[in-house]
């Protein structure tokens, strides 16, 4: 991705988000093909990746995670894996594929991968399968776990309508809709 689009998509992710931001982590992205890190990347509030979150985020489960939130304000693309739009499968599929762990392709195969998991037996770099679409039995989203803060899980995932962003499990709509949680690594 270019410099100049990095500068919008950061633009626009700080301009629709609410509240002060907190400095966290590193982000990387493409520069004419060469893979830039920088140290400024910019979290609401209510994803605070402070030290003691750091910590538990060394290794695999870190270089996930900031693959992951490289995306954040990425548009939605059914069957999508990239910058220019991305699923919610397709996000979490390219996170784990830069540590060279190949998921399935969809969400409802991931769900039969690793361990199942009790909510609170969760941790950073987990899965968390839902059902949105009550026609269906199956499950057809996940997010990945970005943080646990006291008994708030957070998690980057991308919805139809919002592209790629972080959600909470005490939000009614995802405690609703959650079906269970997986660990891979």
């Amino acid at each position: 991705m270019k410099i100049w689009k990095f500068g919008i998509l950061f633009l626009v992710f700080s301009l629709s988000s609410c509240g002060t931001h907190k400095k966290a982590g590193v982000v990387s992205w493409e520069t004419e093909n060469k893979k830039e890190r920088t140290p400024f990347a910019e979290i609401p509030d209510f994803v605070d990746l402070g030290e003691e979150i750091i910590e538990d985020l060394e290794g695999e489960t870190y270089n996930i995670i900031d693959h992951a939130l490289q995306f954040l304000g990425t548009k939605y693309k059914y069957g999508g894996t990239s910058p220019e739009g991305m699923d919610c499968s397709g996000l979490v599929y390219t996170s784990f594929l830069q540590k060279e762990i190949e998921l399935p392709r969809s969400s409802r195969d991931m769900a039969l991968l690793g361990e199942e998991l009790q909510l609170t037996q969760v941790k950073t770099g987990d899965l968390l399968f839902f059902k949105t679409d009550r026609r269906k039995k199956n499950i057809n989203h996940v997010g990945l776990v970005v943080e646990l803060d006291h008994d708030r899980i957070l998690f980057i995932h991308s919805s139809t309508s919002r592209g790629v962003i972080i959600s909470g499990m005490d939000e009614n709509y995802w405690r609703e809709h959650f079906v269970m949680a997986r660990r891979i690594l």
